[in-house]
This record gives structure tokens, sequence and C-alpha cells, in this order.
């Protein structure tokens, strides 16, 4: 007996849709279907451009069955645009993800539980949930080292659920670093680092757009 197809979640509804060559009428053309979890897919993948490992916790499946729907979408779009087909956005076993159903998990580049101006040397990232109204702390996550984005620690705070990184200073870099694997990154923040956590998760602190103050002085090491 086959096994099951889990409901794969959509981080918004897709709506359904015929996109199609222009000047021929439908009626003639041959149509390729992608589910919309195909399309969702695409769009984690191609168009938000996250690694598979944090789509695939996006859609709550595993790394290989998100290849496998990434690859199969990739080349129903690819028949369709190469031999003239239509393409229907129907169909698929997916839920809605609610707004607010994914459990916020913010960390903070901290160093002695200040707010640490440069994420990539900090001596811990302090690991916030939010529930409700209330803020749970969790165990820290250890620094790595080498600088921050290069040293493979968005990776780690992905696997660990989180979902917002919270800092002071940082480079466009490792913004996108961190946002290929499905975090947030909010800059501008300072004092301690809990406070600074209490902020965002009620809505008072949002991204100041500011990239690493210390990027290109001597003794800096990471470039990005």
């Amino acid at each position: 007996m086959p096994r099951p197809i889990n409901e794969r979640r959509l981080g918004a509804p897709i709506p359904p849709r015929v996109m199609k060559p222009a000047g021929i009428p439908a009626r003639d053309l041959e149509e390729v279907r992608l589910g919309f979890d195909e399309a969702e897919a695409l769009r984690l993948a191609d168009l938000e451009g996250l690694y598979q490992e944090a789509a695939a916790r996006s859609m709550g499946v595993s790394r290989q069955t998100f290849g496998r729907i990434v690859e199969i979408a990739r080349k129903k779009v690819a028949d369709a645009i190469l031999n003239g087909k239509a393409i229907r956005i129907d169909g698929g076993e997916i839920v809605i993800r609610e707004q607010g159903e994914m459990n916020m998990k913010i960390a903070v580049p901290s160093m002695n539980g200040i707010v640490d101006e440069h994420f990539g040397h900090c001596k811990e990232f302090l690991i916030f949930r939010v529930e409700g109204e209330n803020i749970v702390e969790e165990p820290s996550i250890p620094s790595l080292e080498g600088c921050g984005c290069k040293s493979g620690v968005a990776s780690i705070l992905a696997r660990a659920g989180v979902t917002h990184l919270v800092a002071g200073n940082m480079g466009e870099g490792a913004v996108r670093v961190l946002g290929s694997q499905g975090i947030i990154v909010v800059r501008g923040a300072s004092g301690q680092a809990r406070a600074a956590a209490e902020a965002f998760a009620r809505g008072s602190l949002a991204d100041s757009g500011v990239g690493c103050a210390g990027h290109g002085e001597p003794g800096h090491e990471c470039k990005d």
C-alpha cells in the first residue's frame, strides 16, 4: 500500500489560475497542471531564494520530499515554456498556514547578556520563544569560530527553529545568508538582549537597514 501524502503547508493562499501563450485559444493548447504545493516550492526556492532545508521546514516536509517537489515543478514549467503549453495552477494536498501559527523564535547575538554590535564576533546567541504575550528564554547557542555568516551558524540557528534574528549591526552578505535559511533579520537593536527581543515581539522594533559599521576597518575580517 503506498504511503499517504502529508498535507504541505503554504505560507499564503495561491489563487487557481491558467497561464497560456498569447494569441492561441486555450482550447487548442495542451495543459501542464502545477499543484499548489509545486507552486509554493517554486516560490520558496526560486523567488524567495531559500535553501532547500529551510524551504522544506516552511512546507512541513522533509528535505528529500521538497527536493522532489521542486524538481518536478521546474520540469513542468520548462515543458510549458519550451513546448508552448498552458500552465494550470490548481489542486494538491495542501493546508494554508494561519497567521501566527508558526511560533516566533528570536535569536539575539549577545556578549554577557548585551546585544553584541557585530553578530559575527558575539559570544553566544540568546534564544527567546514568543508564546502569546509572553517571551520564554531557551538554552543559548554558542557562537562558532570564524566570522558569523561564514561559520555555518545560520543553518544551526535555523535547525533550532529560529525565525528572526535581532541584532545591532550586520552586513548585507550576512543578511542574505540568514535569509536563505528562512531567518528574518532585524537590525538596530542595542542594550539588554532580552529587552531587545521583547521590543521586537511587541512590534516596537523594526529593521534599521543599517549595515555593519566595522566593514573595511583594519582587523575586521568579515567582508560580507
